[in-house]
């Protein structure tokens, strides 16, 4: 930093306008702050329409700032600065911003005093396109490579220079004669009367052109109205059968609706159709499974029928050996009927009721017979009512079938009433 650039500095920024006073000993320390103040200033006046961060509080920020400076100025005013030194901003930073001021205090004072403002604004709107210059750099190109063409052209003619060197003396030192040059001139206005010649022929051809094409274009447009009252009377006369046809259109669109509907509700009855085979079909497959289940209940109380009369079958053949006397026995042992009177068969097996003791009183009998008569009724009641469970429910009663009569030919018991024996 010399004495001079910071006297020169703070000359032109008084002279441009800058409306804070600079001392010499604004820059003997760093001084961000005003460098900044400094350099915002000095873009607002190259661009007024510039926008520059203005927040220089941390160091990042201060960063960008100084970046954002260098690269406007770099763009716009093709002014290369240093951004180490502006961010020492201290004297070296002067002479940095030196070159802004300088370039902006010659365009000042190049300008007259009377077009001051013009040129001001002139400044403040100028703005460096680089798209405006794209067709200029193609042109510059396009030049660039004909000159090197043009150049390698040029060279290869001066090669063959000396050659041409020779045969231009010799044509030059050639006397003339005049006979020749009369028949060429003569040659060359003998090729220019017949160009002439055809050029009139040509042009008369194009009259007689331009009469027939006339005529033609006449007699087009003849046909074409001609064509044109043809259409008309066509458009206005009504065809022979146009009514019924149109009759039958008519007809033919109510078929065409009656075959929509009709079709739109036969889907819909083959749908319900299916919807109804369906659930059909679950319905009896629902009975199956049903009829199915009931038919293993009914096959598993019959089992445990058969083992229960068994079990009482058993029971009825032991026949207790008590240390007693007849009599007490006789007491004590209940009226059983005889093994003659009743004989049931029931599914699968075949039980016999009675007891093994021979020599029972009339009593006893008496009593056996008003016994099988009371189970008789029973047996038909429930028989009846059975056959008609049977019939509703279309199922065969295993127990229900029919059994051989017995010898007094009164109809067995059913299992469940073999108890009302004993």
């Amino acid at each position: 930093m010399s004495f001079r650039d910071l006297r020169n500095f703070t000359e032109m920024m008084r002279a441009l306008g800058y409306p804070r006073l600079i001392s010499m000993e604004n820059f003997r320390t760093p001084n961000f702050t005003l460098v900044a103040e400094i350099l915002i200033w000095l873009v607002k006046r190259y661009e007024p329409h510039m926008d520059i961060p203005t927040d220089v509080d941390t160091e990042s920020d201060r960063i960008f700032f100084i970046k954002a400076v260098a690269q406007f100025m770099a763009t716009k005013a093709h002014i290369k600065l240093n951004t180490k030194r502006l961010y020492q901003a201290d004297g070296y930073a002067v002479k940095e911003m030196l070159k802004i001021t300088s370039v902006l205090y010659s365009a000042m004072k190049t300008k007259q005093m009377a077009l001051g403002d013009q040129v001001e604004e002139d400044n403040s709107k100028f703005k460096f396109d680089l798209s405006s210059r794209i067709s200029d750099l193609k042109a510059a190109r396009q030049l660039a490579s004909e000159v090197t063409s043009k150049g390698a052209s040029l060279y290869d003619l001066l090669g063959k220079e000396v050659d041409l060197r020779e045969m231009r003396t010799a044509a030059i030192a050639r006397p003339l004669e005049i006979n020749e040059t009369e028949k060429a001139l003569r040659a060359a206005i003998k090729e220019v009367l017949q160009s002439v010649e055809k050029t009139k022929d040509m042009l008369s051809n194009v009259v007689s052109d331009e009469t027939s094409l006339d005529a033609k274009i006449e007699k087009k447009k003849q046909e074409l109205e001609r064509n044109r009252k043809r259409l008309q009377t066509l458009q206005s006369v009504r065809p022979a059968f146009m009514d019924e046809y149109e009759k039958i259109e008519e007809d033919l669109q109510k078929q065409y609706d009656t075959y929509v509907e009709k079709f739109r509700n036969l889907c819909f009855l083959e749908s319900q159709l299916d919807e109804y085979h369906r659930l059909e079909q679950e319905r009896f497959e629902e009975a199956e499974n049903t009829l199915r289940m009931m038919q293993h209940k009914m096959r598993e109380e019959e089992r445990d029928l058969m083992r229960s009369s068994l079990k009482e079958e058993d029971s009825d053949m032991d026949v207790p050996e008590d240390e007693g006397s007849d009599s007490d026995m006789e007491e004590c042992r209940p009226s059983k009927p005889r093994p003659t009177r009743n004989a049931v068969m029931a599914g699968r097996g075949s039980r016999f009721i009675g007891n093994m003791q021979g020599g029972d009183s009339d009593e006893t009998e008496d009593s056996e017979i008003d016994v099988d008569e009371e189970d008789d009724e029973e047996d038909d009641e429930g028989d009846e009512e059975e056959s008609k469970d049977l019939e509703d429910d279309s199922l065969e009663d295993p127990m229900s079938r029919g059994t051989r009569p017995t010898r007094g030919g009164m109809k067995p018991p059913l299992l469940e009433e073999s108890d009302n024996d004993f």
